[in-house]
């Protein structure tokens, strides 16, 4: 005799081309058990099943793949999450594709009560992970606890985790894998401290490698478990935009960082924008107003921002800071030497000890740009 969990597991290999069919048969036939332990006589229950259902339904190995996979959760402390059940997460069980189960591991609340997924690129600039950076540290001040939700890819993906745990906010990856393994493996370090503080999520059973395919599946849970998509850098086609159109799809807000006309990577954010497919934000402020969140911290002016930037910097580097700071693209030396009012001979070794410090960084056509720090 078989129990729901070991039912449920077992119903997830089912290749259907929509999930609903498969929920819709296991409320009509009570429970995913009744449903597999009558599944050769699924018409009797069923009238309208096909026979192709009934063939895959029936499949011996579902059941004791279900099994071996039980064996495997237990050993390596991973949690089974039910779809019906009450830790199921809240917001992709309104969801018709949301997948039976889903692999836990970490401790991470997946009905927190403000959900972020943030995707982009996997070929970020420099520009793109600031950007991440700062809105996932300026979202912590303002929603303290909100969960921040991406892929664990290169690029925007381990820039938002990464950023999520320096600013003390939950983190969850969802994986295109098995949950017995880190993909990419450079990761990994980056992972185990998402266990602590978040956690691993995954559809997929273990052993079950990351096709290609696997991470436009896993791209519909990104979506689907928050309240939000915020896209940050994309180019014209790729994963990223794919997760934004779910995420309209399942009538969920999606937000995207503008950029310059001519960059390859904002040019998918530039084209949801302009096509109402996201509304367009340039901060976490920005972000919370429009969700409507109620904020914890309000938004600090520049003259505010400008008294509390760096108190062991003296007044010049400060400035220094403030002028980089209010222009993302970076200034170059001259225009700083006009900005300040400083003698371009004390301006670059002033910049030079702040790049030793790692406050500014030199970057392409002889500008520099301020750190997030």
């Amino acid at each position: 005799m078989i129990n729901e969990q070991v039912a449920l597991l077992a119903l997830s290999k089912v290749q259907v081309p929509q999930l609903a069919v498969v929920r819709q048969c296991i409320e009509e036939a009570g429970s995913a058990k009744e449903l597999l332990e009558n599944a050769r006589n699924l018409q009797d229950i069923i009238p309208e099943a096909s026979s192709r259902l009934t063939a895959m339904l029936s499949d011996p190995s579902l059941i004791g793949s279900a099994e071996r996979e039980m064996e495997f959760i237990a050993k390596n402390g991973i949690k089974l999450i039910c779809w019906g059940s009450e830790d199921y997460p809240c917001r992709l069980a309104e969801c018709d594709d949301a997948p039976l189960v889903l692999h836990s591991l970490g401790n991470a609340d997946l009905n927190a009560k403000h959900i972020v997924s943030i995707v982009g690129t996997r070929h970020a600039s420099e520009y793109g992970k600031e950007l991440c950076a700062n809105f996932v540290a300026d979202l912590a001040k303002f929603v303290p606890g909100t969960l921040i939700v991406s892929g664990l890819a290169y690029g925007i993906d381990i820039c938002a985790h990464r950023a999520a745990l320096n600013a003390g906010l939950p983190t969850v990856g969802v994986l295109a894998h098995g949950l017995d393994r880190i993909y990419p493996g450079v990761h990994r370090s980056t992972a185990k401290s998402m266990l602590e503080q978040g956690g691993l999520l995954s559809e997929f059973m273990s052993g079950t490698n990351p096709f290609p395919s696997n991470f436009v599946q896993r791209n519909r849970i990104v979506a689907g478990m928050s309240d939000a998509t915020v896209v940050v850098e994309s180019a014209s086609k790729g994963g990223s935009l794919i997760t934004a159109s779910l995420a309209n799809g399942y009538s969920r807000d999606c937000f995207a960082f503008p950029g310059r006309v001519n960059d390859q990577y904002s040019q998918g954010c530039n084209e949801l924008v302009s096509r109402n497919k996201a509304a367009l934000i340039t901060s976490a402020y920005d972000f919370v107003e429009a969700m409507n969140w109620e904020v914890a911290t309000k938004k600090k002016s520049a003259e505010e921002l400008q008294t509390e930037l760096f108190p062991e910097l003296s007044p010049e580097e400060n400035a220094v800071i403030t002028a980089l700071r209010a222009d993302s693209d970076g200034l170059q030396v001259n225009q700083l030497v006009v900005k300040l009012n400083i003698p371009i001979s004390k301006l670059l070794p002033l910049l030079f000890e702040m790049e030793m410090k790692g406050y500014v960084k030199a970057v392409a056509g002889g500008c520099y740009r301020a750190m997030m720090r």
